[in-house]
């Protein structure tokens, strides 16, 4: 008798290579939209698994009233190495960078970054070394720690230093309060103003407001320097100090430094220097030949560490005689018998940061000044200085150059003639940039300066670059056109409405379904 055949049991159906997720490996070309990775997820995948510790952690529900913890575990998206790898890259891939090209981001010397001072900072005896760890453990860290702060004492000109302070504003308020502690302590506490040149950083003035001061503008004059007849007019017994760089946002040298300094000190304020501008000046001039009573430096713009993305910086702060006693502590040290300590100054304003400041970014910033040392430095500003009166020469007549006269590290031209011409803005010529390879510059500031374009190029970049720059911004002008505003039309991101963004943010992602997330500012889900 032939058997029946046997029914097969039933098989799982063979899942869909885009069940759960989306493909990883989708071209992603031009605009094509990057999936996240709630989208990528799929479950049961893995990209790395840590093994079982032996040690005796605590248990949440020891820490944590029970109420506070969520039933069930966070969903998190679940991926492959392979994919999240190249999710990853991808992303990369759609950014520009300081080590994709040129960065001329006007004002803040978005320069590369040698990648010697990173192999230095990733040094095990420096990376691996916890915060915490004794003094008598760290010889080495503080060694490095008060070379660093007596190089930085002589690169402005100042008696001590503070690496304290996180970032350049963070160094801005440090200055402040340093202001503010030094007028305390003569019995003069009730000044109430600082002034500011109005072509200053635009974190100035809420540095000012957070020390609890007033931001008094004074005016720049026709050179676009700082007007002294109008900052006479504002000088008076309430003005605590001036802050502002020198060369100044405009990229020029103030001339009448000297006379400025005397007549704030005469009124019997403090002179403060923000060294956003100091790669222009490094080993030629320094801010306490110039009467500067307090410095902040930012060694994530000029001594190579990586700027932007969000940190790490570095602002320290630089001080005279007189206003070392008020420096946030406390500071490394060395002691009679060369070892090395923590000291805390007589009359220190207190922390202003954590530990020992962003250490790895000052470790970055001490291999740079070895690396170049005294004369090296000197170059970097030498060769910044020529690339940005090159890029200036270049560009006249083509552009508006509102104050056509030698600048320092920085150039400012405008767009105004072509924009009453053609009806094209410096957005737009910034935004055409992108198209053409090139970052953009700063576009709109500084804000005396109509249709400003601010131009930085750096010491990093060559001649053939520089050269490459100015022929792309000269083909924007001679070609620009109304299309223009559609600019940017090749990048992985357009044009973005940015009054639309900042009005109606949406600072997280909702992984839900749509029918599950909650309603949007326009009552979208």
């Amino acid at each position: 008798m032939t058997p029946e055949p046997s029914t097969p049991e039933p098989q799982p159906a063979t899942p869909s290579p885009l069940a759960g997720g989306r493909a990883a490996s989708a071209p992603l070309l031009g605009r094509a939209e990057e999936p996240t990775v709630f989208e990528l997820s799929s479950p049961g995948r893995r990209a790395w698994s840590f093994a079982e510790a032996d040690l005796p952690f605590w248990d949440a529900a020891d820490l944590v009233p029970a109420g506070h913890l969520a039933g069930e575990p966070v969903p998190l998206p679940e991926l492959s190495e392979r994919d999240l790898v190249a999710h990853h890259t991808r992303l990369t891939q759609r950014q520009y960078a300081v080590d994709v090209g040129a960065y001329p981001l006007g004002s803040c010397t978005m320069k590369y970054n040698p990648k010697l001072a990173d192999a230095a900072a990733s040094l095990p005896g420096l990376a691996r070394v916890h915060p915490a760890t004794p003094s008598s453990c760290t010889q080495g860290w503080l060694e490095l720690l008060v070379a660093l702060g007596e190089a930085l004492a002589e690169v402005t000109g100042m008696a001590a230093v503070s690496l304290q302070p996180p970032a350049g504003a963070a160094g801005e308020l440090t200055g402040l309060l340093i202001m503010r502690a030094w007028h305390r302590g003569r019995g003069d506490g009730g000044r109430t103003k600082i002034v500011i040149p109005d072509s200053a950083h635009g974190t100035n003035p809420a540095s000012v407001t957070l020390a609890g001061y007033q931001a008094v503008t004074v005016a720049s004059d026709e050179r676009g320097c700082v007007d002294l007849d109008s900052l006479r007019t504002v000088l008076d017994d309430d003005v605590a100090g001036i802050m502002l760089t020198n060369p100044n946002t405009l990229g020029l040298f103030e001339e009448d430094i000297v006379e400025i300094a005397g007549a704030v000190h005469e009124v019997g304020g403090l002179v403060y220097y923000d060294g956003a501008n100091l790669n222009a000046i490094l080993g030629v001039t320094r801010p306490g030949d110039m009467g500067f009573d307090i410095v902040h430096l930012n060694l994530h713009k000029t001594f190579a560490v990586p700027h932007g993305g969000g940190g790490p910086g570095a602002g320290p702060v630089a001080v005279t005689e007189a206003l070392a006693p008020f420096l946030p502590g406390p500071l490394p040290a060395v002691a009679g018998d060369g070892t090395y300590g923590w000291e805390t100054p007589a009359r220190s304003i207190g922390r202003v940061h954590g530990w020992h400041g962003n250490a790895l970014a000052l470790a970055r910033a001490y291999a740079y000044v070895l690396a170049l040392g005294g004369d090296g430095l000197r170059r970097v500003a030498e060769i910044a200085v020529l690339n940005a009166n090159w890029l200036r020469r270049r560009l006249a007549g083509t552009y508006d150059v509102p104050h056509d006269r030698p600048c320092m590290h920085e150039c400012v031209v405008s767009a105004a003639s072509l924009a009453r011409a053609r009806g094209v803005r410096a957005l737009d010529v910034a935004k055409r940039l992108l198209e053409e390879g090139f970052h953009a510059p700063t576009v709109s500031f500084p804000l005396v300066v109509k249709e400003a374009l601010m131009i930085e190029p750096t010491e990093t970049e060559s001649p053939q670059t520089l050269a490459a720059l100015a022929d792309a911004l000269v083909r924007i002008a001679e070609g620009a056109s109304s299309d223009d505003r559609l600019a940017p039309r090749t990048t992985p991101v357009g044009r973005v409405d940015e009054v639309r963004a900042a009005r109606r943010l949406v600072a997280t992602f909702d992984a839900r379904p749509p029918g599950a997330r909650a309603p949007g500012p326009d009552g979208e889900r």
